[in-house]
């Protein structure tokens, strides 16, 4: 019996969902989430937070005092080397880096008022993804299938596409910490023949499912030895998931059915290699989405200028313009046309999209043409899924330096998230070490202003 409650925790409606624990508050607006998550903290000064004042104080010193920051070497004022350009019925301004994901402005609701408590790439990253700065927590992904679980017995409740590596702290940020095992990521890597370790079958599928059979017969036997034990039923229900992996992730990744227009709305046959690649981890989240998959993640990957550095593309300490720019050219065009995909489906209403990189950077230049950390106040937006588009919320002082106005957190993110779900952040917990744990901690209210 203990088996089979782990096994159908991973079915809605069944097991531990947020209908029977009592997590649910509302109706969900969202089904599913796509997280966009831009590696080494992208400058919101360059991007979606424009600051006349910085070209009108360009080579100026700072007027206000400056915190540490991850190397100390800090210049003056440095100018954005981009115009912003106002996108959509709201006007919303974005950067010439992101043209595509302008013209999908009326989409997207801007924090521009997010901070974090972290100012250093691996911590950041736990912080971001977890709302813990260490190791050991669980990450978003892993909080939104433990409370919702998944719609495809297929395949996991938590995937990420995983080509563009791991970024700094390692595949721990998208792990289950102290939840059931269940509730860890699975790694997909599309651009590799075999896109998860051993989904090939190395034996025949009868004498594969006999040996299977056999382990269950073993587990069942040690679990009424042991009493529960969420480890073994999490190894239970995972062999069986993986079994059925071996069809469901070779037919994920095949996109030969998928029409030239399409290939083109993405960018799937770019000749920037990392603008196809990129696009195609798009196009696969869509094809995750459809498929009932709960929790999504992306990853950027390395410039082409990085010779093999893999973690934090968008972190440019130096070289700026030609960073930013590489990196907005690899996942510009793909995410619009995600954007616009999913709206074309009827999917984007109850598929909510999270932008974010782990901290912002700074208004001042590191060294002559680069820019250092900045967790005061930064931007990240949020599209889809009950999300009012077309709207900004919070503001940085007129240098872009720290949040102001609505100053919101990672917290407050992860409630939101949560509460598009159609769950109650606070209520969405789990006893480990004698406390109750949850992704918002004891932190995060609602931005309520931006949703619907």
């Amino acid at each position: 019996m203990a088996a089979l409650a782990g096994l159908m925790a991973s079915r809605p409606g069944l097991g531990q969902t947020a209908e029977a624990s009592g997590h649910r508050v509302r109706p969900a607006r969202a089904k599913s989430v796509i997280f966009l998550f831009m590696s080494g903290g992208v400058s919101h000064v360059d991007t979606f937070d424009p600051k006349p004042r910085l070209k009108l104080d360009h080579g100026k010193s700072m007027p206000v005092p400056v915190k540490p920051t991850m190397f100390n070497a800090n210049g003056n004022i440095m100018a954005s080397p981009w115009e912003f350009k106002q996108y959509g019925e709201c006007g919303l301004p974005v950067s010439d880096l992101f043209p595509q994901i302008g013209s999908c402005a009326d989409e997207l609701a801007v924090i521009r008022s997010m901070t974090s408590i972290g100012n250093e790439h691996a911590q950041g990253n736990y912080f971001l993804h977890s709302g813990f700065s260490q190791a050991g927590y669980p990450s978003a992904g892993a909080w939104v299938t433990y409370g919702l679980g998944t719609e495809n017995e297929n395949l996991p409740g938590y995937v990420v596409l995983a080509s563009g590596g791991s970024p700094l702290g390692g595949i721990g940020i998208y792990g289950n910490g102290f939840l059931p095992a269940v509730h860890q990521a699975s790694l997909i890597d599309p651009s590799r023949s075999e896109p998860l370790a051993n989904i090939v079958p190395r034996e025949a599928s009868d004498r594969q499912r006999r040996r299977l059979k056999f382990v269950e017969q073993l587990d069942r036997r040690h679990l009424r030895e042991l009493g529960d034990d969420s480890q073994i039923e999490s190894a239970i229900q995972n062999y069986e998931t993986a079994f059925r992996m071996q069809t469901a992730v070779p037919a994920l990744v095949d996109l030969s059915e998928e029409t030239a227009a399409t290939r083109q709305l993405y960018g799937l046959d770019s000749p920037v290699k990392e603008t196809a690649a990129y696009a195609e981890q798009c196009l696969l989240a869509r094809r995750l989405v459809e498929r009932g998959v709960r929790f999504i993640e992306l990853t950027c990957l390395p410039r082409p200028a990085e010779l093999g550095q893999i973690g934090n593309p968008w972190d440019q300490h130096g070289g700026l313009k030609t960073g930013h720019g590489d990196m907005a050219q690899q996942v510009d065009q793909p995410i619009a046309g995600l954007i616009r995909d999913l709206k074309s489906r009827g999917l984007l209403d109850e598929t909510l999209i999270v932008w974010a990189g782990e901290f912002g950077r700074t208004p001042f230049a590191q060294g002559s043409d680069g820019r250092d950390h900045n967790p005061y106040g930064f931007s990240v937006w949020l599209a889809g899924g009950g999300i009012k588009g077309g709207t900004t919320y919070g503001a940085t002082d007129e240098l872009g330096y720290h949040a102001v106005e609505n100053v919101a957190t990672v917290y407050d993110l992860w409630a939101t998230v949560l509460h598009q779900l159609g769950v109650n952040h606070e209520a969405l917990t789990y006893r480990s070490g004698g406390r109750d744990f949850r992704l918002t901690d004891v932190h995060g209210s609602v931005i309520s202003s931006i949703v619907s």
